[in-house]
């Protein structure tokens, strides 16, 4: 109880049980659901493909038929429709970000994470203000903009201060001209005061892995320590909401249980968002399970997701949340990143280090949560996007003017966003090119710019020649 009260002192401005339970998953209707569409159905897949095109999401019994797809043919007309839908919205554009690991002290018993608490073969360590300050360094070199701050689920010291310290660190960096334009954090449940702090110290989205949604998987993969409590965990972005923290991101953990179960219990946690705040969550990520120090588990999942059945899913996310990111880390290889690309997702980490110090000193797995797949540099992905006819984009706009929450999805949804993203994605790309770009790459970037200026809507490229000017004279950091 002490713990547990240490971290998050559950009996504060809670305002009702949505605060603290969640109430609103129900493992018997997911059942239900997933019994009534196990066998592939022809005619009503392409009904749910037709509805899924018209950009207004779908239904949980619609995309557990579009599960049901085991066909060639039919998998093959999903992906056209996720990747039309994906084109329509977010057209050629990846956000590209970096994880910056300041600790991987941890006070849960989570099987497959290496930074469980008694995992002694984990090598453990917090970095200090200095430390955090230099790791940003090192990746403002690289050209990265926006990076998503990661924590163990225990902080040194002064608990929440060392959260709130730290993003104020990677803030104050400056290298040249460059800076940390927009700080997103993945950390551990909070009370609403707590969150509170934390919108204070102006993070961009604050991201939580329910891992699984699936309560007695929950149970046996989470022994001890306060992440053992799913109502707890599932019910923080009620309070990071009433704490006015509109922007969030969901994440899961496949490979726990059925990768079904999971997607459609994320639904239901997005549902319950939209009625009760008006808006969902910014961002899904959808991670598999990869190899972690110290941990079996995580080498030999126990509902282990096929590339198939991954594909799949991404391609279901993007048909189902048509508005919402879908975030693709470097757990998963270049080849499996380049395919989702195609079905939906809209952001990726590049260069990534997933232990504490790893882009100022050395990557060490014994210090890493996971096992990377992609180990290219940013300079490499950006090169390989531009090649592809892809836009990299570090923007950070919406954060710093306020287009977030429901302000950000009543743009999003009638297509008026766009006329803001495109531009920013350009000029935020044309500023990497001109400053961190090699010459090879710099030629593959210029040239799709060309041919994504000479496909836009006249007012629209006439926003992004103007911005394009304004890096090309010296300015940086334009945007609208």
């Amino acid at each position: 109880m002490r713990e547990r009260a240490a971290w998050a002192r559950k009996g504060e401005d809670v305002e009702n049980a949505a605060d603290t339970k969640a109430t609103w998953l129900d493992g018997e209707k997911i059942e239900k659901i997933l019994a009534s569409c196990s066998q592939e159905n022809a005619a009503k897949v392409r009904d749910v493909l037709a509805r899924g095109k018209e950009l207004k999401g779908l239904s949980l019994q619609d995309v557990a038929v579009l599960m049901g797809i085991s066909s060639p043919e039919l998998t093959s007309e999903l992906y056209l429709a996720a990747k039309a839908v994906k084109e329509e919205i977010y057209g050629n554009r990846i956000v590209l970000f970096a994880p910056l690991y300041i600790s991987n002290l941890c006070s849960n018993e989570c099987l497959y994470c290496a930074f469980r608490k008694s995992n002694r073969a984990v090598s453990r360590r917090a970095l200090n203000m200095a430390e955090i300050a230099e790791e940003t360094r090192v990746i403002l070199r690289q050209g990265h903009k926006r990076v998503l701050m990661v924590a163990g689920e225990s902080y040194p010291g002064s608990g929440i201060d060392y959260v709130l310290d730290a993003i104020d660190a990677i803030y104050d960096v400056r290298e040249g001209e460059s800076c940390i334009r927009r700080v997103n954090v993945n950390l551990a449940p909070l009370s609403v005061d707590d969150f509170r702090s934390l919108k204070e110290h102006s993070i961009g989205t604050f991201q939580l892995f329910q891992e699984t949604y699936h309560r007695p998987t929950y149970r046996q993969m989470h022994l001890s320590g306060p992440k053992s409590d799913l109502d707890w965990r599932a019910s923080s972005f009620d309070r990071a909401m009433l704490a006015g923290i509109d922007d969030v991101g969901m994440g899961l953990l496949y490979g726990l249980y059925d990768w079904r179960y999971e997607t459609l219990a994320l639904m239901q946690h997005i549902a319950h968002l939209e009625e009760r705040f008006g808006v969902g969550c910014h961002t899904i990520s959808v991670p598999r399970i990869e190899p972690a120090v110290g941990s079996d588990l995580a080498s030999s999942p126990p509902h282990a997701v096929s590339d198939r059945d991954f594909l799949k899913l991404v391609a279901i996310l993007r048909l189902a949340v048509p508005y919402t990111g879908i975030i693709m880390s470097t757990r998963e290889s270049a080849a499996i990143r380049s395919l989702t690309l195609e079905l939906g997702v809209s952001q990726i980490s590049a260069g990534s280090r997933t232990n504490p110090g790893g882009y100022s000193e050395e990557s060490q797995f014994e210090a890493a949560q996971f096992q990377l797949g992609d180990h290219r540099s940013l300079a490499e992905v950006v090169q390989d996007l531009g090649a592809h006819g892809f836009i990299p984009s570090f923007c950070t706009g919406c954060y710093r003017l306020g287009r977030t929450g429901k302000d950000f999805m009543d743009l999003a949804k009638p297509g008026l966003i766009k006329a803001k993203c495109a531009p920013n994605a350009l000029s935020t790309f044309e500023e990497y090119l001109l400053d961190y770009a090699t010459d090879e790459a710099r030629l593959a970037g210029e040239g799709a710019i060309a041919a994504t200026l000479s496909g836009m809507e006249e007012r629209t490229r006439r926003v992004s020649e103007k911005l394009l000017d304004k890096v090309r004279s010296g300015q940086r950091d334009v945007y609208c």
